[in-house]
């Protein structure tokens, strides 16, 4: 498979139609890029709006001779910061880790321990403990003061994040555990970090390919939310060429048991063969691309995940991993901002 799927996927263009698709493209991720930033500094605006209100009733309360504990004492204007603040300016800068009030699994998410989804089953099964209680709500609201405790250990804020993406090999299987004792993707990344970590999504145990791992808990929540429509591009090897008749239905639209299901691209991979062929597409329903294709009478022989979320495998050779650069960290988190409802 050619490290740039794109080249294959799509039938040859005009140059001027290339650089006019590339022209909207770009402007697309700045209109994204800065609405992102927009609502950041929105945010700040806030959050600094009400600090300034608090400020001011604190004020208020030392005019009617009521000094508060943390009243600031004056210093001259443009006099040089000790040590001691340019340090936890610096720490706070650098503090990824969520506060104040937020849903149980929410928290467990930013704990690292599983994605937010997985959590909902985790609290329902009755496994978790906020102080000492069992707890089945998942959106019952904990404070990072309080004690959450799953299977048998309290569990801690993650601070440092983590971002790792793996070229999955066939024969293992995209959970944190296997009771069966079957290889896990965990195993292939090890060495990787002692953070605990977790995979974006899944894929099959005979799928390959671009798999995300991390204990980012709201980039999980928003990559595996249908809303962002997160791109995904596989290359499919079938049992039989697909014949014209079948590539058109596919291209229209399919009534599968859970509903329509309409692909945003297919091509043939390789021309001489019409057996392979590329497929994008941004549902996340389980195993959409095998039943697909089932559907139709095929049997699908291999399945390679060579893009996701424009993330491809180059320079990552099979069971290998990588960590993401803080560029391309960026761009997931403001990925399809406009989408966000």
């Amino acid at each position: 498979m050619s490290q740039s799927p794109f080249q294959k996927f799509q039938k040859k263009k005009k140059n001027s139609v290339i650089k006019e698709e590339f022209r909207q493209e770009k402007k697309k991720y700045r209109k994204e890029r800065n609405a992102f930033f927009e609502e950041k500094k929105k945010e700040e605006y806030l959050a600094r709006q009400a600090k300034k209100g608090g400020m001011a009733t604190k004020a208020a309360d030392n005019a009617k001779g009521k000094p508060s504990a943390e009243t600031p004492v004056d210093k001259p204007r443009g006099a040089a910061k000790t040590p001691h603040q340019k340090s936890a300016k610096a720490i706070a800068a650098n503090d990824n880790a969520p506060t104040g009030v937020m849903p149980l699994n929410k928290f467990m998410a930013h704990c690292g321990v599983c994605s937010r989804r997985e959590a909902v089953d985790l609290i329902v099964a009755e496994k978790v403990k906020v102080n000492g209680k069992i707890v089945t709500e998942p959106g019952y609201k904990v404070e990072t003061k309080d004690e959450v405790v799953y299977n048998g250990k309290k569990l801690f804020v993650t601070k440092n994040l983590v971002y790792i993406l793996l070229n999955k090999p066939k024969d293992y299987i995209t959970t944190t555990d296997d009771p069966q004792g079957r290889k896990t993707v965990l195993q292939l990344i090890k060495q990787a970090t002692t953070e605990r970590v977790y995979p974006i999504g899944r894929l099959d145990r005979n799928t390959s390919g671009v798999l995300l791992l991390t204990n980012d808990g709201d980039l999980t929540q928003k990559l595996s939310h249908p809303s962002y429509e997160i791109k995904k591009i596989y290359e499919v090897k079938l049992d039989k060429p697909l014949t014209k008749a079948h590539f058109d239905k596919i291209v229209d639209g399919l009534k599968l048991e859970d509903g329509l299901i309409q692909v945003d691209s297919l091509a043939y991979a390789d021309t001489k063969d019409k057996s392979i062929i590329g497929i994008e597409i941004h549902s996340g329903r389980n195993r959409i691309v095998r039943r697909i294709f089932e559907h139709l009478g095929y049997d699908v022989k291999g399945l390679d995940r060579v893009m996701y979320a424009n993330l491809t495998k180059k320079n990552v050779e099979r069971s290998k991993w990588r960590y993401l650069s803080e560029k391309e960290i960026r761009l997931l988190k403001y990925m399809n901002a406009s989408k966000k409802k």
